[in-house]
């Protein structure tokens, strides 16, 4: 009786939340205008309050003219100086966590700063939040009947000049509420472990025997952890291990190139998918409804959001926006200010908001996560729904790819090469080079038009890639698990020539 009664108890608490949800819901600009007063008075303290006077900004309009929008490494030397020990630099209360983040493979890492504020307010206010619009859109759910199988990050916090640096969702389970603990699997010593394949067999030996009804992970790490259960267990899909298996939450990547293979090991209508956003530096967004493709922009964790268009981006007329003067179906670039002294921060994240009446948008790929050599300006989101297409009509399935750019050289026109690494092949290959160009031209007409007659880029190459040849190269980085990601467009070809090698 006391697992029940639990899973109804707390049903109940979370779905009280759900009238607060509905207070930015209906003023989403008074609920963002007066979180921005809230951290500006709050922070008018610190050097950088004293240095922008936020005392005396009252609005909108005089934060965005006397703030300057910044990048990680204009802001580096503050936020070492506050490693090193100093306080009181751009946020009142102690910081002593970091979340240690490269986004992709990048050899330079990064320390987002995590304050307690950012911690309770919007990282685990977030997590709750996610039950809370799950078990409001299913209210048949037993989900609090089992636990959640997290796969968290693959490093230990390490401590460092009395501060504390390592994987975000190593900082969020080494300080999980006793109640996120209880409710999930496996233990966080386990989770912890800085050794991803000794993890994934702990993990395995841990969690194969509980009652587990979701799964919380990135999906490239999370299909490796699964088929390794399959592979282990010798079952044919994971509700033979699981049988209360309800959903999945997913963020980090896109999960279109996965959707397929999840759908295999998953082979019930009744499962069901929830796709988050998150970064190291907060979290922004929460599928509010089943079956949905776009998010609900979460406006009361800490956060106040602006927007840069992505024609300007970079440019000496680059503007931001606050929220409520965004359009439906423009790409643009976000700037964050929250409750752990991040002040106008770009983030690298580009999105498209799909409604304005709620604010729900689609994460579309990274600024600096594209190729633009020849002005085709291919987004991952043309990408991932091009190789989406292609692989329904030709059958195959993909694991892992990237794309860079091939230099014009004399009087060779440019392309475009891919590496791809695929679960079942396409029998031609040609064929499906043919395809994957014609759909990156019905997606992108700026790419089409450079494609015209190969006026300036020829066909695309695409390699095969051996097996496990991302998973490989990750390895060979020190990067396996956690947050770490393949780039999947870039607009050099240090990645390509890397795993070409590697390749051969």
């Amino acid at each position: 009786m006391a697992i029940p009664l639990f899973n109804s108890i707390a049903s109940w608490l979370l779905k009280k939340r759900f009238h607060q949800i509905e207070l930015f819901l209906k003023y989403p600009e008074e609920v963002q205008e007066e979180l921005l007063q809230q951290l500006l008075d709050f922070a008018e303290d610190t050097e950088i309050g004293q240095k922008y006077d936020f005392e005396s900004i009252e609005n909108y309009k005089i934060f965005r003219e006397r703030v300057p929008i910044v990048s990680y490494e204009e802001i580096e030397p503050v936020i070492e100086r506050t490693r090193r020990g100093e306080q009181n630099l751009f946020w009142p209360t102690s910081i002593k966590w970091f979340a240690k983040s490269s986004g992709t493979t990048n050899a330079k890492s990064k320390f987002i700063p995590v304050s307690s504020e950012a911690l309770e307010d919007c990282h685990y206010k977030s997590g709750k939040d996610l039950l809370c619009l799950y078990l409001n859109n299913n209210e048949n759910s037993q989900l609090f009947t089992g636990k959640s199988l997290r796969l968290g990050g693959s490093k230990e916090l390490y401590q460092d000049n009395g501060s504390f640096f390592g994987d975000l969702s190593a900082i969020l389970i080494d300080n999980m509420p006793l109640w996120a603990e209880f409710s999930s699997t496996p233990s966080s010593k386990v989770s912890l472990m800085s050794e991803w394949e000794s993890k994934l067999k702990a993990i395995i030996e841990e969690s194969r025997h509980e009652n587990v009804t979701s799964l919380a992970g990135v999906p490239s790490w999370m299909l490796v952890l699964l088929n390794n259960v399959i592979e282990e267990t010798g079952k044919e899909n994971l509700f033979q291990v699981w049988e209360n298996l309800e959903v999945y939450f997913h963020g980090g990547v896109s999960f279109n190139p996965y959707k397929d293979q999840y759908k295999k090991l998953f082979p019930r209508k009744s499962f069901k998918y929830y796709e988050i956003y998150n970064a190291s530096e907060g979290f922004f967004a929460i599928q509010d409804r089943n079956g949905a493709d776009d998010l609900l922009l979460m406006l009361d964790y800490g956060i106040f959001y602006e927007f840069i268009p992505m024609d300007a981006y970079g440019t000496e007329h680059q503007q931001a926006m606050p929220l409520w003067e965004v359009r439906v179906g423009v790409n643009y670039a976000i700037v964050i200010t929250t409750n752990a002294g991040l002040w106008r921060y770009k983030i690298g994240d580009t999105i498209r908001f799909t409604s304005t009446d709620p604010y729900r948008i689609k994460v579309t790929g990274r600024t600096k996560h594209h190729i633009n050599v020849f002005g085709e300006e291919l987004i991952i989101e043309n990408a991932e729904e091009a190789l989406k297409s292609v692989c329904k009509k030709t059958g195959s399935e993909i694991k892992d790819y990237t794309a860079g750019p091939v230099f014009m050289e004399g009087k060779e026109k440019g392309a475009h090469e891919w590496i791809i690494e695929f679960r079942t092949p396409p029998e031609d290959l040609d064929y499906f080079t043919e395809f994957l160009d014609n759909a990156l031209k019905s997606l992108n007409s700026d790419y089409e038009a450079k494609r015209y007659n190969n006026i300036t880029l020829n066909r695309p190459k695409v390699h095969v890639a051996r097996q496990n040849l991302f998973y490989d190269w990750l390895k060979a980085k020190d990067k396996l698990g956690g947050q770490h990601k393949i780039p999947r467009l870039s607009n050099k070809r240090d990645y390509i020539e890397e795993l070409l090698q590697m390749n051969n």
